[in-house]
């Protein structure tokens, strides 16, 4: 009796997990992927398309074409619950896709009732697909008249986003917006190198943007909120506020760290259930506290594939170490990045250029056409 595989969302680990399955199926397996959305964007992409340095197509994979290359069933839908116990997992349209293996890779979410106000007025980063269907309503504003954004996040996101928006709406002529950025008391990138951060600092300053040590409390109409007290004018408050665990997964039965992601090993595997592999942003390496990012989950691809063949194969699974340190490509708006490798920084349009190779070659390595064919061939898998 065949094994079914389930691929629960279209992360970038699932996106290589796709392309391997195309070029050695999986024998004696069925394999469905259920993702919401029928493209992936690429997230290091996103600050490049704010910026006006790319065109939607060319940030976003295309997942039905890989599917169906893998012949793999597409369902296109979201996961509400999933029950460890009979290997079901419910999915929003109520489909049922049952299991005896299950990989998760399906990435954060964005809590929008944590912060008061923000599900009424706040623009968030995360699903990225919903963000980038409404930045061409911002952009159409902003072209009517000059906009106060405010960008709540002091992380690589809330940086890169606070400057791409300078650039886009101010940086190359007429200033059609000012552009403000909540870190929290940390200041700008906390946790990165001083070299980092001091390059980072200067580099917000070059844009115009202004930045706010201090904590965002509320988003009310035309202002956000501080934890001081103090009221910011704000027409689009831009929150790119730290990642929290998808809801589902604190009833699952799976075991989960203190902030609900699935603590996962060396073998990629859930600590509590052999039979669920979890990667990206909704896993947590018990083994490497570290490992929990975008670079990890690209990297996380090929050990993924591999022990998912062999666990449905009955083979021995290898682990997957992650490097101690991870270049992070951080992008300044304008054609300018800033480069970290552990405790060393460098700057310049070199490294803008060296970061539009490595994502443009990622989007590139999994893109395939998007025809009805594909389509078709897709839906009898």
């Amino acid at each position: 009796m065949s094994k079914r595989l389930l691929l629960l969302g279209g992360g970038h680990a699932h996106v290589h997990v796709l392309q391997a399955l195309a070029k050695e199926p999986l024998p004696g397996a069925e394999v469905a992927l259920v993702t919401p959305y029928a493209r992936q964007m690429y997230s290091g992409m996103v600050p490049g398309l704010v910026a006006g340095h790319y065109r939607v197509d060319q940030c976003a994979i295309a997942l039905q074409p890989l599917a169906a290359a893998a012949r793999v069933h597409f369902i296109e839908s979201a996961a509400v619950a999933l029950d460890t116990a009979a290997r079901r997992v419910t999915l929003a349209d109520g489909r049922v896709a049952e299991y005896d293996v299950l990989s998760l890779d399906t990435g954060a979410v964005m809590d929008r009732d944590r912060l008061p106000g923000a599900r009424e007025h706040g623009l968030f980063v995360r699903p990225i697909e919903h963000f980038v269907r409404l930045l061409d309503g911002l952009l159409d504003l902003a072209a009517q008249r000059v906009l106060d954004v405010v960008v709540v996040g002091g992380g690589a996101a809330g940086v890169e986003l606070a400057m791409a928006l300078h650039h886009r709406l101010g940086g190359r002529g007429e200033e059609r917006a000012r552009i403000a950025l909540v870190t929290g008391d940390g200041g700008p990138l906390e946790g990165y190198a001083p070299g980092v951060v001091q390059r980072a600092s200067a580099a917000l300053e070059r844009c115009r943007v202004t930045v706010f040590r201090d904590s965002c409390k509320e988003l009310v109409p035309g202002a956000v909120v501080l934890g001081s007290g103090a009221r910011l004018a704000c027409d689009a408050p831009v929150l790119a506020t730290g990642a929290e665990a998808p809801a589902w997964l604190a009833r699952s039965g799976l075991a989960l760290d203190e902030r609900g992601f699935v603590v996962t090993g060396p073998l990629l595997q859930s600590a509590s259930h052999p039979e669920v592999f979890a990667v990206g942003d909704v896993a947590s390496r018990a083994d490497q506290p570290h490992a929990k990012s975008g670079v990890y989950a690209v990297r996380a691809g090929p050990p993924l594939a591999l022990n998912l063949r062999r666990f449905v194969g009955g083979g021995p699974l290898m682990p997957h170490l992650p490097q101690a340190r991870t270049l992070n490509l951080i992008s300044c708006g304008e054609r300018r990045a800033i480069v970290s490798w552990g405790h060393l920084a460098a700057q310049g349009r070199w490294a803008w250029w060296w970061k539009d190779r490595i994502d443009r070659a990622f989007v590139q390595r999994y893109s395939l056409p998007d025809t009805p064919q594909a389509a078709a061939l897709t839906r009898s898998a």
